[in-house]
């Protein structure tokens, strides 16, 4: 008889079997472990160890299914938001000069201290991508429900998940609507008012729609709490992967006090 897949059946499924050595892993661990590298990037202090930092997670994206390209694309656009604070950095915090700019003088200090936080935020982001981003929302809510996390939040989590595109669909469809109608967007006062129009009646639709959707949750038995499929348990390959990345954390921070 043919039964249910699990989440992480389901995503091994999805996948077409390249797994790779991540995916298999208990989604709980990802996540404690994930947190866990995350903090003790963040206080490691030494351009060195930051380096070590991201060559760890650039190691744990090559034994991972995630496509290095289109990977290392996302962290480009990721970078592409903090770049004008590290540009900025230099100018910012006093110390040796490297150059002058407009009688602005530029520091190594502030030049290092922007090298230091591109490699934290990249090592960080780059973990969570390779140990969380390859979840399945539905397995990443319950993996959080099981470390007791509040309910009520992930919920949240997963319902905006869900319906998030759902709400891009209806704003193209009301943009769309306003273009045949001639709406032309500028800067005068109709734009203003026709966007906030536009944004309205997103509420509106947002609220009908979750109205419905609750009452056809109920219809079929939903009383507030996601029932599971399939439950996580630790198995011998989790244990050694988390007693290695902890190892690695733990020389992580030596070699940063060295």
């Amino acid at each position: 008889m043919a039964h249910a897949l699990g989440p992480r059946e389901k995503t091994l499924s999805e996948r077409g079997g390249r797994s790779g050595l991540i995916v298999p892993l208990d989604p709980r661990m990802r996540i404690v472990m994930a947190s866990v590298f995350g903090v003790v990037t963040v206080a490691l202090s030494s351009i060195a160890a930051l380096a070590a930092a991201l060559a760890v997670s650039l190691s744990l994206m090559a034994v991972s299914d995630l496509p290095p390209r289109q990977t290392l694309k996302r962290m480009a656009m990721m970078d592409g938001f903090i770049v004008l604070m590290l540009v900025l950095l230099p100018f910012s915090i006093p110390g040796d000069p490297i150059l002058t700019v407009w009688s602005f003088a530029a520091s190594w200090q502030g030049l290092w201290q922007a090298v230091e936080i591109a490699l934290t935020a990249n090592a960080v982001i780059l973990v969570l991508m390779v140990l969380v981003g390859t979840m399945e929302s539905v397995t990443l809510g319950h993996a959080l429900h099981r470390l007791r996390c509040p309910e009520a939040l992930v919920n949240l989590l997963m319902f905006t998940e869900r319906y998030i595109e759902v709400l891009r669909e209806e704003y193209l469809r009301l943009r769309g609507a306003m273009k045949v109608r001639g709406f032309r967007p500028g800067t005068n006062w109709h734009t203003y008012r026709s966007f906030g129009y536009l944004v309205g009646m997103m509420l509106v639709r947002a609220i009908e729609r979750s109205e419905r959707i609750l009452g056809a949750m109920k219809c079929r038995g939903y009383t507030g709490r996601m029932l599971l499929l399939q439950e996580h348990s630790l198995t011998r390959p989790d244990i050694v992967f988390a007693a290695g990345l902890s190892a690695i954390c733990l020389s992580l921070l030596a070699f940063d006090l060295s």
